[in-house]
């Protein structure tokens, strides 16, 4: 059963969108046929339970994706599911790039919206790794060590954030690599800012944030 009540604020965000506009509408579709709340959320279409966060319409220069937010919990048989980056813990994708994937994958994608919203009735939440579950990265602790100012700054942040900058060095498997991600990271580190975090100065954090902000209202 689809939910009749539209939002006007996606209403806009449609008759704006200047790529993977016909994308955004089926999908659309195909979230309201599963009968969830539609809301505007990060400057995109969000769809809920009873307020809680299920699925999210985003686009991104190579695809688009529909965002599941507890998607970690999801079973996947189709094999579809994207983690977006290393550091996400919890949201997981379906990414598509053109209308006729979605058209084919229409029952599948049904399928995994009502499995999310299953996941979200039953009240099951992600096991968030953390910051102590992850080892500092020597390369980070010499430079905390060398700079008392980001060392200050490092542990001002929240813990989310210091522990998804130690997760993202200690991924690197050389120690150049690591020293360079590490030098790449203070300026954001010394603004107070986490490694997913908007600079520009709109926003804190957007699902699909490059830095270039298009779809400003």
């Amino acid at each position: 059963m689809t939910n009749s009540k539209t939002n006007p604020k996606v209403e806009g965000f449609l008759s704006k969108a200047t790529s993977w506009k016909e994308e955004f509408v089926k999908l659309r579709q195909i979230v309201r046929d599963c009968d969830l709340t539609e809301d505007f959320k990060w400057m995109h279409p969000c769809y809920t339970l009873d307020n809680k966060n299920i699925v999210l319409i985003h686009g991104f220069k190579e695809y688009c994706a529909l965002l599941f937010h507890k998607g970690a919990l999801l079973k996947d048989p189709q094999g579809i599911l994207i983690q977006q980056t290393e550091n996400v813990q919890s949201a997981r994708q379906i990414r598509f790039t053109n209308i006729q994937q979605i058209i084919e994958m229409e029952s599948v994608i049904k399928d995994y919206i009502k499995q999310a919203i299953e996941v979200e009735k039953a009240g099951l939440q992600v096991e968030m790794k953390e910051k102590n579950d992850y080892d500092m990265p020597e390369e980070l602790q010499a430079k905390l060590d060398e700079m008392p100012e980001l060392k200050t700054a490092f542990e001002g942040l929240t813990p989310g954030r210091q522990k998804a900058y130690i997760y993202n060095i200690s991924q690197a498997k050389q120690s150049k690599t690591r020293t360079d991600r590490v030098v790449k990271y203070i300026p954001k580190i010394l603004a107070g800012k986490g490694i997913n975090d908007c600079t520009c100065g709109h926003s804190k954090r957007m699902p699909n944030c490059d830095g270039s902000h298009k779809n400003f209202e």
